[in-house]
């Protein structure tokens, strides 16, 4: 077991100051702090010894010491090159990481076999891309804004409900697993974080015929929050349904012309997705 575990503030900025590393804010880098956060993340997401796991922007390696010494085998993409020589000191004891210097966007993730768990201080449009690119992965733990893990999992009738909650509770169940204060990071942010655990459906929750087209209506249905369902979908160029058939799909759903689009659940909007495919454009 490694006993310089960068979990521990001092050992952090004695490896900044080693390498005189300057962080990169386009890269968003803030590196935790707090070894206790860190084993907390590895053990709810459920590491093993069975596992592979790939770590998008490990940093100083953090978290991958953590995750070499609970996982079978790690993948560690980092964009920085001037991270690649920290990483290859502090991980030098693990022979079961991989080190790739790369944007993961242009990585084929799909070429890293058996791929269980994702750990990482992303942007959303990375996670809905592996999900939608159907990498076969269990779950994806991240790290994300507070308010951002807030809206992946919260319902209809909350003012952070929207295309994000329905896009990540169609093909996982979110569930937030620790929040993390600014204090527990180098440098300090100015908001909070929170880490929260997406947990692949094994059968999707809601039996829909034309997914691309459900996600439209989504879209266009919260492109205009304070305008009323119909109102969306009318004004959307993605849909190309008539005022009329809008309003006939409206009422076959069973809700009323003044609905709006942050009071359906994601099982309504399935089924306004299937009335909509057996129309006749």
């Amino acid at each position: 077991m490694s006993k310089f575990y960068l979990g521990n503030p001092t050992n952090t900025l004695a490896v900044i100051n080693r390498y005189e590393f300057a962080f990169q804010k386009k890269f968003g880098q803030n590196f935790l702090i707090d070894q206790g956060i860190v084993e907390k993340i590895v053990r709810e997401a459920g590491v093993t010894k069975d596992d592979f796991v790939l770590e998008i922007g490990p940093g100083i390696g953090t978290m991958t010491q953590i995750l070499c010494e609970n996982a079978r085998e790690v993948a560690a993409v980092e964009i920085d090159r001037k991270l690649i020589p920290i990483l290859n000191d502090t991980l030098s004891e693990y022979d079961n990481v991989t080190i790739i210097n790369d944007d993961i966007l242009k990585v084929d993730i799909n070429k890293l076999s058996d791929l269980r768990f994702l750990p990482y201080y992303i942007t959303t449009p990375i996670i809905m891309g592996l999900f939608e690119s159907h990498v076969p992965l269990d779950s994806i733990t991240i790290m994300v804004q507070k308010e951002v893990a807030d809206r992946m999992q919260t319902g209809p009738g909350s003012k952070d409900y929207g295309a994000l909650s329905l896009a990540v509770q169609f093909y996982a169940k979110p569930e937030i697993v620790v929040n993390v204060p600014p204090e527990c990071f180098m440098p300090r942010p100015n908001v909070g974080s929170a880490v929260i655990r997406l947990k692949r459906h094994e059968t999707r929750p809601v039996d829909v015929k034309d997914e691309k087209l459900m996600f439209r209506i989504i879209r266009a249905s919260f492109n205009q929050r304070r305008k009323t369902l119909a109102n969306g979908l009318n004004n959307s160029p993605e849909i190309g349904y008539t005022k009329e058939q809008i309003a006939a799909a409206i009422e076959e759903l069973g809700r009323g012309a003044s609905i709006r689009g942050e009071a359906l659940t994601l099982e309504e909007f399935a089924r306004l997705s299937n009335i909509f495919s057996s129309m006749s454009k």
